[in-house]
């Protein structure tokens, strides 16, 4: 597909539940798009659109939505298990696709659309959105430069109450966050993954789970995910061997800190002087100038659009948050045992795009 250089591009907007009106919101004020078109299946939602946009074509079916010559570009914020159906049939219309979180629900299903978009020359861009957040950018840029010297471990918090799945267990849908700013910020992939939890509320469906990264070089992280949590909790530390730094999404005015504290080993031979040193130094708050993440990364996939770039959130991010969440999946039905994580890679492009179903768009649809 010809880059759309010089004029707005056209986004249309697949889905409009939870998190949709959000991504509606922020193009249909960015300059240099044009919010073109809205799907979705439900009366109500597009009564919405209606009302609150009328400029934008509605659609019941992302079909009759790619079918049109509405949009150059789509946002798919649909759940999970459509993502890859959806997806595909907007590559395959020429549409560039950002996806919301997680891309995909399995490894091979990205792979295969990363493979198509590269075949097509289109954008395919992972939603994920906090590796856009300021405060984010300021912590990869911390730990890149090694201002806390060697990495120890991270450890991170995401819990809230609610709100509960049905299809999909808590690990799939707020430990993509979590994973995807830790890829950004350590800058490579984990290479196993162990898992475990309860199911206190729906039988099989995970509410809360702990999840352990082993990356590269020794470096460990925990993630702890939770529907049950009576505190909106979105923490992040990571500790090195000269200083910690403490990520607080939540906070309004302190979203970093940097801690000037550590433990000094003695240099003897003596076990009889041994005594380890702690050293308490400042507290640092870096200034972090806030800007809306989502809409910085509506602007970066504008800008890949026209320009071609590689998003930084790219597909093969997403496929690596998928491969971490499927070798999850395993540990926890495995009971915690260390999983190795598949490595994300795009497969070269080849003409058996769809390989799990050859069906046309149009043809799913009616027979739907």
């Amino acid at each position: 597909m010809e880059r759309n250089r010089g004029c707005d591009v056209r986004v249309g907007v697949i889905g409009c539940g939870y998190w949709g009106p959000q991504i509606i919101r922020n193009f249909d004020t960015m300059q240099g798009a044009v919010l073109a078109a809205v799907a979705d299946q439900r009366q109500d939602r597009l009564e919405y659109v209606r009302h609150a946009y009328p400029n934008a074509q509605r659609f019941a079916h992302h079909v009759d939505l790619l079918s049109s010559d509405a949009v150059d570009a789509v946002v798919v914020c649909t759940p999970i298990h459509t993502h890859y159906e959806i997806t595909r049939d907007a590559l395959e219309s020429g549409r560039h696709a950002l996806v919301e979180k997680p891309m995909t629900a399995s490894v091979w299903e990205g792979a295969d659309l990363a493979s198509m978009a590269r075949a097509r020359g289109l954008t395919l861009m992972a939603g994920h959105t906090f590796v856009y957040n300021p405060a984010v950018t300021e912590l990869r840029r911390i730990v890149q430069e090694g201002e806390l010297g060697k990495i120890y471990y991270a450890d991170g918090a995401r819990l809230n109450l609610g709100l509960f799945q049905q299809r999909l267990n808590v690990a799939w849908d707020l430990a993509p966050h979590d994973i995807s700013i830790l890829l950004h910020v350590f800058d490579q992939y984990p290479v196993e993954v162990g898992a475990r939890g309860s199911a206190f509320i729906q039988p099989c469906v995970h509410d809360v789970v702990y999840l352990d990264l082993i990356f590269p070089l020794g470096i460990q992280a925990r993630i702890h995910v939770s529907w049950l949590d009576p505190d909106k909790v979105r923490r992040m530390t990571i500790v090195g061997d000269r200083r910690m730094v403490v990520y607080d999404d939540v906070s309004l005015t302190e979203k970093i800190k940097i801690y000037d504290k550590g433990v000094v080993m003695p240099m003897t031979d003596s076990f009889g002087e041994f005594q380890l040193s702690y050293r308490h130094g400042d507290i640092r708050i870096p200034y972090v100038e806030w800007h809306e993440p989502l809409r910085l990364e509506a602007d970066h996939y504008l800008r890949c659009i026209r320009t071609g770039e590689a998003p930084l959130t790219d597909s093969l991010q997403g496929i690596a948050v998928t491969a971490v969440l499927e070798a999850a999946d395993r540990s926890l039905a495995a009971g915690g045992r260390l999983e190795p994580v598949e490595s994300p890679r795009v497969p070269l492009p080849t003409a058996a795009f769809g390989r799990y179903d050859t069906t046309s768009a149009s043809a799913r649809k009616e027979a739907s």
